[in-house]
């Protein structure tokens, strides 16, 4: 299929899927991805090289500005709470998707261990999109699920690495690379928006979408993933993103216009309902395992922190895509898994996206009153965007 065919038939799938979240009050991540999987399965869409470096691209972009959007005031507050929530929230699947994989199902130990990472994540990617439709952004319950999944994906990150990655040279650079482009970003922040800020040719987001290609390529050198300095990067510049809420509305109209639909639409295409029909059973085992060890894991703490709003909290901690994503796909390049085991675990991820944030959304979302709690900067987007 040509290139621009391709572009064409994205391009009307996204509008599509804005025009339909608008119409149902559904999240329009988890109707991209719903249409990715059509566009693969009956469409014969592929993922061609640009497709995939935009669906990179936004992941790493939405992962910045998830960051960006944490109060490090209320990480600091919170500290002992989030850690603990998200850490059970890796925790549990881990250990339980790992132990089920292994006893229960018979595979290898590498497999399983790759199931367990990639059963255990929370969507950053979804959580963040979910919590600014619905305007959570800056209320203390964002915050506190932002914090936390933060924490689950570190872990998710850091078990990916010590299980699997074998480091090369090039790891040494890209930990400096990181460390530097935080500190820059940091330490001119001032100077270049006093220099260079609110002007219509936007240096500002020019400035952080240069920072984030530097940390994608030393990441892909090193073999290894840009979520995570993206995310910290996003943090330590967060003061100056609560200081310019406008900077923060210009930065998401980039991410969710352009960038964000090809990760979630390509998301979708990575599922084959023909295998995932053949190994129906199997998923519908995962899927329960996930959810099962996520709820027994956040939802007590959940209840003792945050008890009028503990459920919604468990169901988006319980939320999967990008990490998850990515984890099964090294486990099938590096020849961990066969393709079955491939497409029935990104097919539980991308149910765990869709399924518990439609629940959450649906029955367990915050009232408004909580939502206009929320400081008047936080400029909410409306539902759709």
């Amino acid at each position: 299929m040509e290139n621009l065919l391709i572009a064409v038939i994205a391009g009307l799938l996204v509008l599509l899927a804005s025009v339909a979240s608008v119409e149902l009050g559904v999240s329009v991540a988890l109707i991209e991805i719903s249409l990715g999987v059509v566009a693969g399965n009956f469409l014969g869409l592929t993922s061609p090289p640009w497709m995939d470096f935009l669906a990179a691209f936004g992941s790493i972009l939405l992962t910045f500005l998830a960051g960006a959007e944490v109060d490090a005031r209320v990480m600091q507050e919170k500290l002992k709470e989030s850690v603990l929530i998200g850490g059970l929230s890796f925790a549990a699947p881990f250990v339980g998707a790992w132990l089920f994989c292994a006893w229960v199902l018979g595979w290898s130990t590498p497999a399983a261990q790759i199931a367990g990472v990639a059963l255990s994540t929370t969507s950053l990617a979804v959580v963040y999109t979910v919590l600014v439709e619905t305007g959570l952004t800056l209320t203390p319950i964002g915050k506190l699920i932002m914090a936390s999944t933060f924490v689950t994906d570190f872990g998710t990150a850091l078990a990916l690495a010590l299980l699997f990655i074998r480091p090369t040279w090039w790891l040494v650079p890209f930990l400096g690379v990181s460390v530097l482009v935080i500190w820059a970003m940091v330490a001119l922040q001032p100077w270049f928006f006093a220099r260079y800020g609110e002007r219509v040719i936007e240096p500002e987001i020019k400035g952080a979408v240069a920072a984030l290609l530097v940390l994608m390529f030393f990441a892909d050198k090193a073999q290894s993933h840009a979520v995570l300095p993206a995310f910290v990067l996003g943090l330590a510049v967060a003061r100056i993103f609560h200081e310019h809420p406008e900077l923060t509305r210009r930065f998401r109209v980039v991410a969710f216009a352009l960038l964000t639909p090809f990760f979630f639409l390509k998301g979708g295409m990575n599922v084959s309902l023909k295998l995932v029909w053949a190994n129906l059973g199997l998923l519908g085992l995962l899927f329960t395992v996930k959810q099962v060890t996520k709820i027994a894991g956040v939802y007590p703490l959940a209840k003792r922190w945050v008890p009028v709003n503990a459920m919604f909290t468990t169901l988006l901690m319980s939320t999967g895509l990008t990490f998850g994503t990515i984890s099964s796909l090294y486990g099938l390049n590096a020849g961990i898994l066969d393709r079955a085991q491939f497409s029935v675990l990104v097919t539980v991820v991308v149910a765990s996206a869709v399924i518990p944030t439609v629940i959450a959304q649906r029955w367990f979302s915050p009232g408004p009153a909580l939502r206009r709690a929320a400081p008047p900067s936080a400029s909410p987007a409306p539902p759709g965007r």
